[in-house]
């Protein structure tokens, strides 16, 4: 039976690396699929991992709706034997009932993967709706690490190497990037203190007693 499922994980957990290899496998054994993406580090219309990996995609737009696009592409004689939808957390929710609608009516497996929470620890929309709709919520088992080594379970925005709580939910950055804004995974302890690597290393370098001039 074709499933809905839904890959979920923190950044830098190898969602995009798996999108790619289930893409590889089965166009190796002669299948066509439809790739699905919204705002990839690669830029517009591309499914990319941090590994290097890339690979053509269609850009989904607000508003568009998934299912006509694909009985659109398999009314002109195309073919699509399953869907792979990438960051679905920026996704809307009538998108991923659209996906489900997929499933249902065209008998097409969708994969979806995305992070579950923004950097606040809410709820992507996309992916509340996934957890609601989903066949199967597969939690990747290659673990991101925060940075004092403990499993990474939340997803941090930073401004300079400083957390960050505050802003539009979707800001497009990276993880371990100098760059104005970016991303880092944290463990629940240390995203609670909003005590990033960078901050870490500044709170370790300060001196425990300040030094006293002679004169």
């Amino acid at each position: 039976m074709p499933e809905l499922v839904f890959f979920s994980g923190t950044m830098d957990c190898g969602k995009s690396t798996l999108a790619l290899q289930i893409e590889h496998n089965r166009s190796a054994r002669g299948l066509q699929g439809m790739i699905f993406t919204r705002d990839d580090r690669a830029g517009e219309g591309k499914l990319s991992s941090r590994l290097g990996l890339v690979t053509d995609a269609v850009e989904v737009e607000d508003g568009q709706d998934l299912y006509a696009y694909l009985v659109d592409h398999l009314s002109k004689g195309r073919r699509a034997d399953y869907v792979i939808a990438d960051e679905a957390q920026f996704l809307a929710p009538e998108q991923i009932d659209q996906l489900a609608r997929v499933v249902d009516d065209l008998g097409l497996d969708v994969y979806a993967f995305g992070i579950t929470t923004d950097f606040r620890s809410k709820l992507f929309p996309g992916s509340q709706r996934l957890v609601e709709l989903a066949d199967r919520v597969e939690v990747l088992q290659v673990e991101a690490l925060c940075w004092c080594g403990a499993r990474a379970t939340h997803n941090a925005r930073t401004v300079g190497g400083h957390m960050v709580v505050e802003g539009a939910q979707v800001v497009v950055g990276d993880v371990n990037q100098a760059e104005a804004v970016g991303y880092e995974v944290l463990c629940r302890r240390h995203h609670r203190r909003r005590m990033t690597a960078a901050t870490a290393r500044a709170a370790a370098l300060s001196p425990d007693v300040l030094p006293v001039s002679q004169t």
